[in-house]
């Protein structure tokens, strides 16, 4: 994440330190809750057999709307550009940010930060949402919405090789061994199963997609030690990126003179996109989290995603799903089982 911050050396100490950031900001969508075995997590909550049953349904409805995403990206980018969906994605999340810090009277709550920590949330919001869904989206306008579904959930194992970067430490062999994992399932699916021929039909495409998980590995780590740093409520720091994020998208689209044709699948997607991918599951994730006593068993669910994303692929958007994209997931989702295993307390 290069757009102007200074990283001191002593944020990312060890992996072990950045998960258990993770953990303690309980934010957003597709992230697991690892702990090192130096760590024993917190309960988020005094948990009862209720809340923890409402945590789940939380977190089933959040992973609910993810499993959505990919056939929702792939149809809304028949009627818009990359450029133009994340500008009115964004302007809808900023909408429905601002709207319920309204409501809950903590929209100023932001006047009580540090001159260092606004300019941080408002910096990455050239990274995330700018830069990130530009590259996904772009991904996706590519790839096959299977291919690049598929790749995108490899961020769980990028994410910690970004930090093992940031703390001049190498990654354990066996961690090293489940990234090689995910990334063979990678190649299977981009060769279509034939790793002999090693030929990719969209060499960009798969760039890209990789490109999106080290872009929102990145902005994680930094937004994660923002948050903690200043105990800010997570949505105000989503709220300032997006309020540094959208006059500038909208200022591309003005300058490049490709402003959105303002027809029903446009708005119908950029609605969609930014309500349920970029607010609402947020906030049912991070309620899940809020609510439970036990965040494995709850962040255990993402690993449903992305069967169920392959089941609205194929039946909404009628994309044959390949015996090669099978093949590759379970390599995938096995890295980041694996993973999650391998972080999880003794």
């Amino acid at each position: 994440m290069d757009v102007g911050w200074v990283i001191e050396g002593d944020i990312f100490a060890d992996v072990a330190h950045c998960w258990l950031l993770l953990d303690r900001l309980r934010i957003r969508l597709r992230v697991y809750s690892l702990a090192s075995e130096e760590y024993s997590p917190k309960p988020m909550s005094e948990g009862t057999p209720s809340t923890n049953r409402l945590a789940l349904v939380y977190g089933m409805a959040a992973v609910g709307l993810w499993s959505t995403m990919a056939t929702a990206f792939k149809w809304a980018l028949e009627f818009s550009s990359p450029m133009q969906l994340i500008t009115l994605a964004a302007t809808v999340s900023w909408l429905f940010f601002a709207a319920r810090l309204v409501s809950r009277g903590t929209l100023l709550s932001f006047t009580a930060l540090s001159r260092r920590s606004l300019l941080r949330c408002f910096s990455l919001g050239f990274l995330n949402p700018t830069l990130f869904y530009w590259v996904l989206f772009s991904a996706y306008d590519l790839l096959p919405a299977q291919d690049a579904m598929a790749i995108n959930y490899t961020w769980g194992l990028t994410l910690p090789l970004i930090a093992s970067c940031f703390s001049r430490s190498l990654p354990s062999g066996k961690e090293a061994a489940l990234a090689l994992l995910s990334y063979l399932g990678i190649l299977i699916i981009v060769t279509d199963g034939n790793l002999a021929s090693f030929e990719f039909e969209n060499v960009t495409g798969v760039l890209l997609a990789i490109g999106s998980t080290v872009l929102w590995g990145l902005s994680w780590v930094i937004n994660t030690r923002t948050v903690e740093h200043e105990r800010m409520d997570p949505e105000v720091a989503l709220l300032l990126n997006f309020s540094m994020a959208v006059p500038i998208l909208w200022a591309i689209l003005a300058a490049t003179a490709s402003l959105p044709d303002m027809n029903v699948g446009t708005l119908m997607g950029g609605l969609y996109v930014g309500l349920f991918e970029m607010g609402l599951a947020f906030v049912l994730w991070m309620n899940a989290m809020q609510l439970t006593d036990k965040p494995i068993r709850v962040s255990s669910l993402i690993f449903l995603a992305p069967p169920l994303s392959l089941v609205f692929i194929a039946t909404v958007l009628g994309e044959p799903v390949a015996t090669s994209t099978l093949a590759g997931l379970l390599l995938i989702l096995a890295g980041l089982v694996g993973q999650q295993a391998l972080n999880r307390p003794k």
